[in-house]
């Protein structure tokens, strides 16, 4: 296949046509914006198992998505979108840099669910910005930052719904987006590399903070997802 790009966790390569490519997922977890990283066998299939049942269940509900099928294991066909350069952060639980920044204990339940925005970059460190310094250096328009905050909303109501049937807190996540077809789409992956997933019960953590605070077990954790996606989703 052709390699068009390679990233920290995932190779895209040509697809069918011109509106399509194929997404493969690596083993590589990655932290610090690549500062630490580890090879852990299996992570690539579960993290593309993981998001793809959060894709069809969110495909099924109206939102709109890149995924067009699953090929493998480890790669599905997506839609070629061009990527909206704002990674959108939507918080239901302190936590991480949210708890760092502003002092507020992990674990604390948010009085209403806080949707961020970030600066793509990851030479810049991917800064957070507002509406008005994106639209200001033309990254998306005002009414482009509107439809983001209200899909993510939307993407929000519905996986906290999925989590808690699945006993599982959704803390916080990140959601990329790209246009294809003149629409905005749902694209990257949903995974536990890139949420915070605690037992509804305990708050073990389940997601890749036990790969970026050395508590081991990462592996185990996504299994444990996994599992619990499956039997809340009948599959």
């Amino acid at each position: 296949m052709q390699k068009l790009y390679e990233g920290k966790s995932k190779i895209v390569y040509k697809g069918e046509d011109d509106k399509t490519c194929i997404i493969s997922y690596k083993d590589t977890a990655t932290a610090g914006n690549g500062a630490k990283k580890e090879d852990l066998p299996g992570k690539g299939r579960l993290n593309a198992a993981i998001s793809n049942l959060i894709f069809e269940y969110l495909a099924e509900n109206g939102v709109k998505t890149h995924l067009v099928k699953v090929l493998s294991e480890t790669s599905v066909l997506a839609k070629i979108a061009e990527i909206v350069q704002v990674e959108v952060i939507v918080r239901n639980v302190a936590a991480g840099s949210f708890s760092k920044k502003y002092g507020v204990p992990e674990g604390t339940s948010l009085k209403n669910t806080v949707v961020e925005f970030c600066l793509k970059s990851d030479e810049l460190g991917d800064p957070m910005i507002n509406d008005c310094q994106l639209t200001a250096i033309g990254i998306a328009t005002q009414e482009e930052l509107d439809e983001l905050k209200s899909a993510a909303l939307k993407i929000d109501s519905l996986l906290t719904s999925l989590f808690m049937k699945a006993g599982i807190r959704l803390i916080d996540y990140k959601l990329e987006f790209g246009k294809a077809d003149g629409e905005i789409i749902l694209c990257d992956e949903i995974s536990p590399d890139s949420c915070r997933l605690w037992d509804a019960d305990t708050d073990k953590k389940l997601d890749k903070d036990r790969f970026r605070r050395d508590m081991g077990g990462v592996i185990e954790g996504y299994e444990e997802v996994l599992k619990r996606l499956k039997e809340a989703l009948g599959k």
